[in-house]
């Protein structure tokens, strides 16, 4: 008879779980800032009060900028929004003290964007989704 149960985790358990990693590799890799993971988000807004761009990025532990998302309304896209979120961004996270900023992207979304801002391609992991590309990419700043 087995110790142990496997059981569907529920969405408040998410935390506990992020926690007990963070608790562990700060362990062996002391915090460098002053909290654990800072958001640094930016949205643009059109005169009507839409969201028409916005970038979301979380500054973790050892002043490392992980960019989850950026995003321009796609009649937007050539009106460099995406330039001023990125720029904004880097100027943001360097006023923190990071020193180092990495993300992903697709073969169909903007790694030549990213490579035109000075990221560097470290890692592609193949067929994900099937037939496409996942880049992984970063910038020392």
């Amino acid at each position: 008879m087995s110790k142990y149960i496997i059981r569907e985790s529920k969405n408040e358990e998410a935390d506990l779980i992020v926690d007990k990693i963070v608790e562990y590799n700060l362990s062996k890799v002391p915090l460098k800032q002053e909290i654990d993971f800072l958001w640094i988000n930016r949205v643009i807004e059109d005169m009507d009060g839409e969201i028409v761009a916005g970038i979301l990025s979380k500054m973790y532990c050892w002043n490392c900028l992980y960019i989850d998302t950026l995003w321009v309304k796609e009649e937007y896209r050539k009106d460099g929004l995406g330039s001023k979120l990125l720029k904004e961004i880097e100027k943001a996270a360097k006023e923190k003290g990071c020193h180092l900023i990495h993300l992903d992207t697709f073969d169909f979304q903007a790694k030549d964007f990213y490579l035109k801002y000075g990221y560097e391609v470290f890692g592609i992991l193949d067929e994900c989704p099937e037939g496409h590309k996942r880049y992984y990419m970063k910038k020392n700043i």
